[in-house]
């Protein structure tokens, strides 16, 4: 599938930005997980967010998601697991599947947690990021699942269907994954198990894993006042370009985002027209 922008956040941040997009007449899609991950959510009350006094984070993102799906906004729950732009286009996988898009708004919030010893040294190698996406290379073999939303619950009885043994841990705290050539096991909480394959099923991955070259400052992604990060095509906004982390905040930048996209597929087309 291919579009105009596509936004990945299904916050305050990417809602605003897609229903912004779409006041552009830019066809948008969302990628986002489930609004129930949203760490807004289970907020019992938001008094600073203008005009609606005392909303629950529930309330407030439901709104936001209807205005969204109203505008024409598309949505597609997932998680963005890697991009590669060429030529004039942004390619974003999502599971398995590949989107493109002309440019992108980066609206995934904060990634909480650092990466575990062996993580980095083992990607490709025994440790994935999606279960959809390699469950079938261990089908038969003892895999490992470090889950840290609801829906990785979901991946892991993936896992299991197609014949994974499946060990499942549950937001752990501590984790060293061993191995020589690749993954051999795992060590989680204190306890160990021998395993073939970790699948880390984080809410969103931290920008510059998803995002190679991409500049950062103090842990946040560096944005001007455009919203455009140091990559051509990618703009930001919302809790991944740093404090205040609130939803007006979010809002805000990602209107300037969704119109600094707009704009930037204008030149893209109008370039392309001049030949």
């Amino acid at each position: 599938m291919s579009c105009d922008i596509l936004v990945i956040g299904g916050g305050p941040a990417g809602l605003s930005a897609a229903v912004n997009a779409r006041a552009r007449g830019r066809s948008v899609l969302v990628v986002s997980n489930p609004l129930e991950e949203n760490p807004l959510w289970p907020a019992e009350r938001v008094d600073n967010y203008p005009g609606l006094p005392a909303v629950s984070g529930a309330e407030l993102l439901t709104q936001l998601r209807r205005h969204a799906e109203r505008s024409g906004a598309e949505f597609l729950t997932g998680r963005a697991l890697t991009s590669v732009r060429m030529g004039d286009a942004w390619y974003v996988s999502v599971g398995p599947d590949m989107y493109n898009a002309k440019a992108l708004v980066l609206a995934a919030g904060v990634a909480r947690g650092k990466k575990f010893p062996g993580e980095a040294e083992f990607l490709g190698r025994g440790v994935s990021y999606c279960a959809t996406c390699d469950g079938m290379l261990y089908r038969g073999k003892a895999v490992a699942v470090l889950g840290y939303s609801d829906s990785a619950r979901q991946e892991a009885e993936f896992l299991e269907r197609i014949g994974c043994r499946v060990t499942y841990f549950d937001r752990p705290r501590t984790c060293e994954i061993h191995g020589e050539e690749t993954v051999r096991s795992v060590t989680c909480d204190g306890q160990s198990t021998d395993v073939d394959c970790v699948f880390i099923l984080r809410p969103a991955l931290a920008p510059t894993d998803l995002f190679p070259g991409l500049e950062t400052e103090k842990g946040f992604v560096a944005v001007d006042r455009r919203m455009a990060t140091n990559l051509p095509g990618l703009f930001a906004a919302g809790d991944c370009t740093g404090g205040p982390l609130q939803a007006a905040k979010a809002a805000g930048e990602g209107l300037i985002a969704s119109q600094s996209a707009a704009a930037y597929v204008a030149d893209l087309e109008r370039q392309a027209r001049q030949g």
